[in-house]
């Protein structure tokens, strides 16, 4: 039973720059529940409506000795880590991430572990829902009790496997897939599973065991895209299965057509070759009880999800979440001095637009919004990028008009950001090397302001420094044509704010 008493403990979470934990801490804190968060980079919960609230451990899961410290004191520890969408080894940094957690675990005295996986009751499992099981394994080797609570497609605005169905079924009137996405699968929306990891954290006594969660219907995936259809006023689309696509060929077309891309559409595609549907006999219901309200049906969490991603109201998405190997954090850490051959392109203009209207022009670059001009020559990048495995530029943000640290914006991350001042992104893009795009503004003693736009690349061998040659004719229409169209939309801004007033 669950004891609705308000219980002293301190609680962990993990991952919660990622998508479930950041929407998982903000409804532990409406609990009034005492949460501790263990990240990377501070930075990237800097924006956070919670961060206030909170208790911030830095550090590596895969440090014994730091996640120990971020364990101490600790009742309850979510773990909610994964690493599907940065090495093909992902498996493998999995598993030792979990036996670190769950001896740290065990030394610190923790009294529970709350792990959410993949529903993985097919013998025929995919290497991410294997791995997924795996890491449970690896976390109840312990002696800390591990509830280990398994869901299928999660349903909500952001999250990879709804932006994956929703471009997929926007974008192609008629597709060929593979045969298995008529196999049956148990959607749940994002609201439930906050639900069930919430109320796990409120138990009185501890519990071990794997516990299988889903919506009210199995449906398959075809079904799900067809639902999507109707919902957005689409109509029907036309599938036609063949039986030769594999996953890996699947998650290659996915990359071109989806913002998600190649590396974590593979696993998520691969996982459809399973019957994901929860057991009856792992039900979580003698321990939780499902909402008083019930749980939500699959149109239902669609329409809702639909709603957040049309109102820009996306409280986390799948693009948040960095893992071990994420690129743009080993970036921050190279010193500026360390002698490295670096290339720039560096501009400047002087303005007399305001300057929250000139960060306002800044903050809103990519997106909807674009790179202030040559939009075909970001595009035909962006689809370079794509053909070879990287994220392409269709990933898009997770708000139109504010970023956060550790954001991503198409295919850049956002390192470093101080309102009004800089905002500094670093590619996410298949490079022979290390490219970062810099804006500062800097007031100046007559009233005017500076605005400094910086391309800076560091190349890998003789291959990046021939790429840089290669590309530096593009940076001259690409470059003067941003940073001028940026100071137009910054006047414009400035225009409306006025108009704004006066009315």
């Amino acid at each position: 039973m669950v004891d609705m008493k308000e219980i002293n403990r301190k609680i962990l979470v993990t991952g919660a720059s990622g998508y479930v934990g950041g929407r998982l801490v903000r409804s532990l804190l409406e609990k009034h529940l005492d949460v501790r968060v263990f990240v990377r980079d501070k930075n990237k919960i800097a924006r956070q409506p919670w961060q206030s609230h909170v208790e911030i451990a830095v550090g590596n899961a895969n440090s014994h000795d730091e996640t120990l410290a971020a364990l101490q004191g600790v009742h309850t520890a979510y773990y909610l880590l994964h690493s599907i969408n940065y090495s093909t080894r992902f498996d493998e940094i999995e598993a030792e991430m979990a036996r670190t957690f769950a001896k740290a675990a065990e030394e610190a005295g923790v009294s529970q572990i709350i792990y959410l996986g993949g529903i993985a009751n097919d013998k025929k499992r995919s290497k991410h829902l294997e791995s997924r099981a795996n890491t449970g394994r690896q976390l109840a080797a312990g002696s800390v009790p591990v509830m280990e609570i398994r869901a299928g497609i999660i349903i909500g605005s952001g999250s990879a496997s709804f932006e994956m169905l929703r471009h997929l079924t926007h974008r192609l009137p008629i597709m060929t897939t593979p045969k298995w996405v008529s196999n049956k699968t148990h959607p749940i929306a994002i609201r439930d599973i906050l639900y069930y990891l919430t109320e796990a954290g409120r138990l009185e006594k501890s519990v071990s065991g794997i516990f299988d969660v889903g919506g009210p219907e199995i449906v398959s995936y075809e079904d799900m895209m067809q639902i999507f259809a109707k919902i957005s006023g689409l109509r029907k689309r036309i599938i036609i299965k063949v039986p030769v696509l594999s996953p890996k060929l699947s998650s290659l077309w996915i990359g071109l057509v989806t913002p998600v891309p190649t590396t974590l559409a593979r696993p998520l595609v691969g996982s459809l070759i399973s019957e994901v549907v929860a057991d009856p006999k792992k039900s979580l219901d003698a321990i939780i009880p499902p909402p008083v309200e019930g749980l939500l049906p699959l149109k239902q969490a669609i329409e809702y999800a639909l709603s957040k991603t049309s109102g820009n109201d996306i409280e986390t998405r799948w693009s948040d979440a960095t893992g071990p190997t994420a690129p743009w954090q080993k970036a921050q850490s190279d010193p500026t001095w360390a002698g490295e051959t670096m290339y720039f392109d560096e501009r400047e203009v002087i303005t007399d637009a305001p300057l929250k209207s000139v960060w306002e022009a800044v903050e809103s670059i990519g997106g909807d919004t674009g790179w202030y001009g040559t939009g075909f020559l970001w595009w035909l990048r962006g689809l370079m990028d794509r053909l070879i495995g990287g994220v392409g530029i269709r990933r898009g943000r997770r708000d139109p008009k504010n970023l956060r640290i550790g954001d991503a914006v198409d295919f850049w991350r956002v390192e470093n950001l101080i309102p009004g001042e800089e905002l500094k992104l670093y590619a996410e893009m298949i490079l022979p090397g290390k490219a970062w795009l810099e804006f500062r503004i800097e007031e100046m003693s007559d009233s005017h302001l500076k605005l400094i736009q910086k391309a800076s690349f560091q190349p890998r061998g003789l291959g990046g420094q021939l790429y840089w040659f290669v590309v530096a004719p593009f940076h001259f229409l690409v470059f003067p044509r941003m940073i001028r169209n940026l100071i137009k939309a910054a006047n414009q801004n400035g225009k409306s704010g006025e108009n704004e007033e006066r009315a």
